[in-house]
C-alpha cells in the first residue's frame, strides 16, 4: 500500500503505445494549441492596443482571453512534452500546481462567462441604465470577483485534494491531473470530503448556469419585440454561438465530475476532458469576436501589420 508521503510522481494517461500515434497527437495538440494562442494573443493586443475597445464587453473579453491562454497552457504543453518524449512522468508538485492553476482558470472564467451573459442582458434589455449598471468600477469589481472566486475554489480543492491519502497507486487515467482521476487513487473513505467540495462548486456552476440561460431568455424575449429583423439576426448570431459554448462546458464538466465510476472508461474521460478544458479556450476567440465588427476590423488591421512588417524584414535581410 502506498500513500502520498511516498509519492513523489504521477503517470499520467499515454495517448498511445506506437511512436507514430504519439507523434500524431503531439501534432494535434500543438495545432490547437498554437490557435489558442494566436486567437486569444490577437485579442489580448488588439483590446489593450485600440482605445476603440475600451468598452465593458471588450474589458470582459480581454480577461476572458488571458483566460483561456492560462487554461490551456496548464495542460497542453506537459501533455505535448510527454507525447513528444515518450514518457508519463509528473512530479507530484507539478501535479498539485496543474490541479490549482486549472481550477483557478477554469472557475474564473465560468464566474466571468455569467458575468459577460449580464453585461449582455443590460445592453439590450436596459440600455438607459447601462452606464450606471455597468460602468468602468463595476466592470473592474466584477471582473476582480470572478478571478478572486477562481482563486479560492482552487485553493480550496488543491489543498483538500492534495490532503488525501492515496492508496491505489500513483498512475491517473487522464493527460492532465484532473480530480476526479485522483480522487480514484486515494483510500476508500477519504475522498468523501473533496466530493463534498465537488457537489458544493458543481451546485454553484448550475446557479450560474441557470443566470445564463434566463439571461439569455430575456434577451431574446426582448430583441423579438423589436422591429427589425436584421436586429434579431444579429443577436441570435451573436448570442445563440455564446450559449452553445456555455452549455458544452457545463455539460462536459458535470459528466466528468459527477458521473459514477461505473460508467468511467479511459476514452470516455478522455473525449470529456477535451471537450471542457481544450475546446473553449481554442474556440472562444472565434466566438465571442465572430459579430463584433468593430473588433474585428482592429483585428484584420493588426494582422495585415504584421504581415507587412514581415515581409518587409524579409527583404531587406534578403538584400543585405
Amino acid at each position: 500500500m502506498s500513500n502520498s508521503s511516498s509519492i513523489t510522481e504521477f503517470f499520467l494517461l499515454a495517448f498511445a503505445d506506437t511512436r507514430e500515434l504519439q507523434l500524431l497527437h503531439f501534432g494535434l495538440f500543438l495545432g490547437i494549441y498554437l490557435a489558442a494562442l494566436l486567437g486569444n494573443g490577437l485579442i489580448l493586443t488588439a483590446v489593450a492596443c485600440d482605445h476603440r475597445l475600451h468598452t465593458p464587453m471588450d474589458f470582459f473579453l480581454l480577461n476572458l482571453a488571458l483566460l483561456d491562454l492560462g487554461c490551456i497552457s496548464t495542460t497542453l504543453p506537459k501533455a505535448m512534452a510527454n507525447a513528444l518524449w515518450d514518457t508519463r512522468a509528473i512530479s507530484y508538485q507539478g501535479c498539485a500546481a496543474q490541479v490549482f492553476f486549472f481550477v483557478f482558470f477554469i472557475g474564473a472564467e465560468y464566474s466571468l462567462l455569467t458575468i459577460m451573459a449580464y453585461d449582455r442582458y443590460v445592453a439590450i434589455c436596459k440600455p438607459l441604465h447601462y452606464g450606471s449598471l455597468v460602468g468602468s468600477r463595476a466592470c473592474a469589481q466584477m471582473a476582480a470577483a470572478a478571478w478572486g472566486s477562481g482563486f479560492l475554489n482552487a485553493v480550496l480543492h488543491t489543498a483538500t485534494t492534495f490532503s488525501l491519502p492515496l492508496c491505489q497507486g500513483n498512475a491517473v487515467d487522464q493527460f492532465f491531473c484532473e480530480i476526479p482521476q485522483i480522487l480514484k487513487l486515494s483510500c476508500s473513505d477519504a475522498y468523501l470530503r473533496e466530493d463534498g467540495a465537488l457537489v458544493f462548486s458543481v451546485s454553484l456552476v448550475f446557479v450560474c448556469f441557470v443566470f445564463i440561460v434566463l439571461s439569455y431568455v430575456q434577451i431574446f424575449r426582448a430583441v423579438l419585440r423589436m422591429p427589425s429583423e436584421q436586429g434579431w439576426h444579429k443577436t441570435f448570431s451573436t448570442c445563440l454561438p455564446h450559449l452553445a459554448m456555455v452549455s458544452l462546458f457545463v455539460s462536459t464538466a458535470m459528466v466528468a465530475y459527477l458521473k459514477p465510476p461505473s460508467i468511467s472508461s479511459p476514452s470516455l474521460d478522455l473525449v470529456v476532458a477535451v471537450l471542457y478544458s481544450v475546446v473553449p479556450p481554442a474556440v472562444n476567440p472565434l466566438i465571442y469576436s465572430m459579430r463584433n465588427k468593430e473588433l474585428n476590423h482592429v483585428l484584420w488591421k493588426l494582422m495585415t501589420r504584421c504581415v507587412s512588417e514581415a515581409i518587409n524584414f524579409h527583404s531587406t535581410s534578403a538584400d543585405d
